[in-house]
């Protein structure tokens, strides 16, 4: 019982220290890109020497691979709030989901880029950093089934098209709006395709 107290003070700092160098290795991506990570520099940011960081954290992709677990966390976390909000119109609700995906990405290009883009030479994420990014997925295709979309493609063929816009934006518009604007239309043009009848759709300020 007397020992109980130390061990969670130790637990405590170790976790402080994980949470340091996650945060430093977000801060090297986000001002560098994120295949610009290196050990020295994320050890720098944190006071440490690089050695001192494999008691932490067992490789660089070690730490990729906590960023890219963190991500797909935040973004499950972001949806579970929002789910219960969802309409059930799937015309009106694929206007939801495939705004708030959007928005989330363009907000961090770097946690996007982890999150869907193979940039990292020989990476590939845990069994358990890549569960968030599983349910997520799965949830869309219950989201969609429950509206009436059955065919997983057609699913598929949505995220597709987001993340081209997606990249659109980033890519050549990263500072305006041009591509955030043709989302709605680009999401009315899939449910068309797909056979979803016409209905309430959010209303787009666009300028």
């Amino acid at each position: 019982m007397l020992d109980t107290p130390n061990v969670d003070r130790k637990g405590r700092r170790r976790e402080q220290t994980r949470r340091e160098i996650l945060d430093a290795a977000w801060q090297v991506a986000r001002e560098h890109g994120l295949t610009a990570i290196t050990l020295r520099d994320v050890a720098d940011r944190v006071g440490m020497r690089a050695p001192s960081l494999y008691s932490h954290f067992d490789s660089k992709h070690a730490i990729y691979d906590a960023m890219y677990g963190e991500a797909w966390t935040e973004y499950e976390e972001a949806t579970r709030l929002g789910r219960d909000g969802l309409t059930d119109d799937m015309r009106a609700a694929a206007h939801q989901i495939a705004r708030g995906f959007f928005d989330f990405a363009v907000a961090d290009p770097v946690r996007y880029q982890l999150m869907n883009q193979r940039i990292i030479p020989g990476f590939e994420p845990s069994s358990e950093s890549y569960a968030p990014a599983v349910r997520v997925l799965e949830a869309s295709y219950t989201a969609a089934a429950e509206r009436g979309v059955t065919d997983l493609d057609d699913v598929a063929l949505l995220l597709a098209l987001l993340g081209g816009l997606i990249d659109q934006q980033l890519a050549n518009d990263p500072d305006g709006d041009r591509f955030s604007r043709l989302l709605p239309r680009a999401v009315d043009i899939w449910c068309d395709g797909v056979g979803i009848p016409s209905g309430t759709t959010p209303q787009e300020t666009t300028p």
